[in-house]
């Protein structure tokens, strides 16, 4: 009986050993080491929603300033030892010389040519309070308008999902312009997540109903590649193919520096595509930007 046993055993315990090791995911990148934290933070991009006629909207002035101050003590809590920004990685030098002076004191953001942006004022004032060496650019080409998509089957679906969009962010909008909206409450408001869900499904879900029919003409779409039946999805494609970029920009630049608590301040419109792609990739874990961002 022992003899018979014993092989048996032997034969079971392989078999363990064998789907022990088939059940364990093999995730490569993630094997030997623990996710990468990677937080996304969207807003409006402060230099182009600066009026110079209304001064709520210039975040140079001393009331949005304290409040920037304010957004930059909540994120500091995150700890994130790389900065990454929404800038074309060909701009990398230009940004490590303007950084390299603005550490050194040596430069004004009040003077600066596009020094609201929130490159300067939240990537650079952040990076230098938490002593980071350099910030990096991790943008790719791709811009266009979301009104590229103006007519086909199904059009009437998009158009009622984008004005559904400004009828919610809008009056955030108009708070903040008005002053009666901190700089605080209006990135809490853009990165939260019903806000995120609802921009990501008008730009990444909706327009795959509308079919048979054309893009506007735009420099960024190369109208020879276009299928007119599927001119909703090849919308979505051309956004897409931007963010699989910058999440490559993202991923490769982390690869390159090893750093672990990544914060990538980008366009809001980017932050449900970009989070999904990294939800799936076992090498990083993301952190929801709204456990920081208080009103």
């Amino acid at each position: 009986m022992r003899q018979i046993l014993l092989p048996c055993l032997v034969a079971l315990a392989s078999l363990a050993a064998c789907t022990t090791t088939k059940n364990q995911p093999v995730t490569g990148l993630a094997a030997s080491t623990a996710p990468v934290a990677v937080m996304l933070v969207g807003g409006p991009h402060l230099a182009q929603v600066y009026k110079a006629t209304n001064p709520n909207t210039d975040v140079l002035t001393p009331k949005r300033q304290t409040e920037l101050e304010a957004v930059r003590a909540q994120l500091q809590r995150y700890r994130p030892d790389a900065i990454l920004v929404e800038e074309l990685p060909e701009r990398q030098p230009h940004l490590d010389s303007l950084y390299a002076l603005y550490r050194q004191g040596r430069l004004d953001l009040n003077t600066l040519p596009g020094g609201r942006s929130e490159t300067y004022q939240l990537g650079f004032v952040l990076g230098k309070q938490l002593g980071l060496e350099r910030i990096y650019c991790v943008n790719a080409p791709g811009s266009t308008s979301q009104s590229i998509l103006h007519e086909g089957t199904n059009i009437k679906l998009y158009q009622d999902a984008t004005a559904e969009h400004r009828a919610y962010g809008g009056p955030k909008m108009q708070a903040w312009e008005t002053g009666n909206l901190s700089m605080g409450g209006l990135l809490a408001f853009t990165n939260s997540p019903a806000l995120l869900q609802q921009l990501h499904t008008l730009v990444y879900r909706t327009p795959a109903r509308v079919t048979d029919g054309t893009l506007k003409p735009d420099p960024m779409v190369d109208a020879g590649f276009i299928s007119p039946h599927y001119v909703g999805a090849e919308f979505i494609s051309v956004f897409y193919n931007r963010d699989l970029k910058i999440y490559s920009n993202i991923v490769t630049t982390q690869l390159a520096t090893r750093k672990t608590r990544l914060l990538t301040i980008i366009g809001a419109r980017h932050i449900g595509s970009l989070q999904g792609m990294f939800r799936t990739d076992p090498a990083y874990q993301v952190v929801e930007a709204s456990k920081y961002l208080k009103p």
